[in-house]
């Protein structure tokens, strides 16, 4: 490990000069992103941060005071397996590469540039969030999430400026010029460039696209090109960290909702500066229909060849007995003339959706557990996941219209109903009228009921923040 660097990595980026020299010259852009599109106000202050120093058990978990542009991003892959082989597709069995295949090339190129744009896209949506942070505690879980998502960008840069030369840096570039919403050069998936502007929405994009995020990662980390499945591995370790911000910020938003429905009345929570649970539903009706999307369609001839060529796999694919997949299908309801018809998919065009359906069981295991915090508490409300097929804007039902329950349903009764299954202009204003920051060790905004425990056992007034 070298720790010296001016971009720390363990992968001897020092016997390397020339990709060196690339990835220096690409670091002073990266600065002038972070510091234009990063946390905004935030460069100076001093926060608590758990900070990469290497892959072993203990050197990813290191905690300390940093100043976040001073945060020690840089390159992490975990060690490499010699007898590692290929384990799906036609080259299932073969060694895996080392080098990319000229034959894959744009293909994996592909994987890599969209995986490495979403990194950045959600430091951007996030930027202006600490401004109005319920806490101390969640504006250090918000900065830790973004270092993180910077530094996991770090890792697609690095692959392509060593595997894919001048095409690579280009990318790289790239991947630094475009901006979350801008109506010019977006970034390049649909829920990237939605406006992530209060914490209900927040917890919420944790909650669910950044958990797009851990089955991407899962399906990478399964990929016949080591490089990247040893890259998305380390990412995943602290992927679970943002889900569980999600998860646990909105369980909290409940409680304290619960709590305010108790002392005033099921009708008087807005009244009383709470946050209602049919609101908290349509909020979780729009971001998981948006992070759907980011599976891609629900038939896919792209999915079909990064599954034969070995490049990204399934989620947990040694579960799996047939690693070709070239004799069996996967039902799915497509719409054929105007009805909802069930049909058989070859497997192979169908790994979207097998990889879809494992990441919306685990999001329904999320939503058990805040049905949970409610059936306690006597509360008969119960939160639900939308049907695949609501509010898709990609894929096989993006042309149609479907309520939450999946049914086929037509444009007028979209217009008449929309209003109560997703946000609106009335709701959305709503949130935004509490998002007012609470900065003192210790205390937390009214919409939101504190942690169980702080960080790593520190107490909820420990000063995570310094000197606001």
């Amino acid at each position: 490990m070298e720790l010296h660097e001016r971009i720390p990595n363990n992968v001897n980026l020092a016997t390397n000069p020339k990709l060196k020299r690339a990835l220096e010259k690409w670091q002073p852009s990266y600065f002038d992103w972070w510091m234009e599109m990063g946390p905004k106000k935030f460069q100076n202050e001093e926060v608590y941060l758990r900070t990469t120093v290497s892959v072993e058990a203990d050197g990813w978990t290191h905690y300390d005071y940093v100043k976040m542009p001073e945060y020690r991003w840089g390159i992490f892959l975990t060690p490499m397996d010699a007898n590692r082989k290929i384990g799906f597709g036609d080259n299932q069995g073969k060694p895996v590469w080392q080098e990319v295949p000229g034959e894959f090339r744009n293909q994996l190129r592909r994987l890599i540039v969209t995986q490495g744009d979403t990194e950045p896209a959600s430091v951007e949506q996030q930027r202006s969030l600490g401004s109005t942070a319920p806490s101390l505690y969640d504006l250090r879980n918000l900065f830790q999430i973004n270092v993180e998502e910077a530094r996991h960008l770090w890792s697609m840069v690095y692959l392509l400026h060593s595997y894919f030369g001048s095409d690579g840096r280009d990318d790289a570039e790239d991947l630094l010029s475009r901006r979350s919403g801008d109506a010019d050069k977006p970034r390049m998936l649909g829920a990237f460039n939605e406006p992530c502007n209060d914490w209900l929405n927040f917890f919420m994009f944790t909650m669910f696209a950044d958990r797009d995020g851990k089955y991407q990662l899962l399906a990478l980390s399964e990929s016949g090109f080591d490089p990247l499945a040893r890259a998305t591995k380390f990412m995943l370790r602290e992927e679970g960290f943002h889900m569980s911000v999600g998860e646990s910020g909105i369980g909290r938003i409940v409680e304290r909702t619960v709590d305010l429905m108790r002392i005033h009345g099921e009708d008087n929570v807005r009244k009383n500066g709470g946050i209602d649970l049919p609101t908290i539903q349509k909020y979780l009706n729009f971001w998981v229909s948006l992070s759907s999307d980011l599976f891609g369609g629900e038939v896919s001839s792209n999915a079909a060849v990064y599954f034969a060529t070995g490049l990204k796999g399934r989620h947990a694919e040694d579960r799996y007995k047939d690693h070709q997949c070239l004799n069996n299908f996967y039902p799915m309801k497509l719409v054929v003339q105007g009805k909802l018809v069930d049909q058989d998919v070859p497997m192979r065009h169908a790994m979207n959706e097998v990889l879809r359906n494992d990441y919306l069981g685990e999001c329904r295991r999320g939503v058990i557990r805040w049905n949970k915090i409610l059936g306690d508490a006597g509360v008969p409300f119960q939160f639900s996941l939308p049907n695949r097929r609501f509010f898709r804007k990609v894929g096989s039902y993006a042309d149609y219209y479907f309520n939450p329950s999946g049914d086929l349903i037509s444009g007028e009764e979209w217009q008449q109903k929309k209003d109560d299954w997703l946000p609106n202009d009335g709701d959305r204003n709503f949130i935004k009228s509490l998002m007012s920051p609470v900065y003192e060790p210790g205390k937390i905004a009214n919409w939101i009921a504190p942690p169980k425990s702080g960080v790593k056992g520190l107490p909820l007034d420990f000063e995570y923040v310094r000197n606001i």
